[in-house]
């Protein structure tokens, strides 16, 4: 299993609709509204990364109102 956060920037008024239709997609297993230079700050798992890139982060960034996204994979330092 991998992780990843994917930070979310929306267009002006649509943080709190952004995140719960992220929140909705398959994959995410949490989305906030956060402050900053982002509005939406998601976390996402899949099996692989290229999954997770393939279906929760396109499906991230089809969302109306979305305007751009950056992914964090999560990863172990051991």
């Amino acid at each position: 299993m991998t992780a990843a956060y994917v930070l979310i920037q929306t267009t002006v008024g649509r943080a709190d609709a952004v995140a719960a239709e992220v929140a909705r997609q398959a994959g995410v297993t949490e989305a906030n509204h956060v402050t900053g230079p982002y509005d939406v700050v998601a976390r996402v798992e899949a099996e692989t990364l290229e999954e997770a890139m393939g279906g929760a982060v396109r499906a991230i960034q089809a969302v109306n109102g979305v305007t751009r996204t950056i992914t964090c994979p999560v990863v172990s330092l051991d």
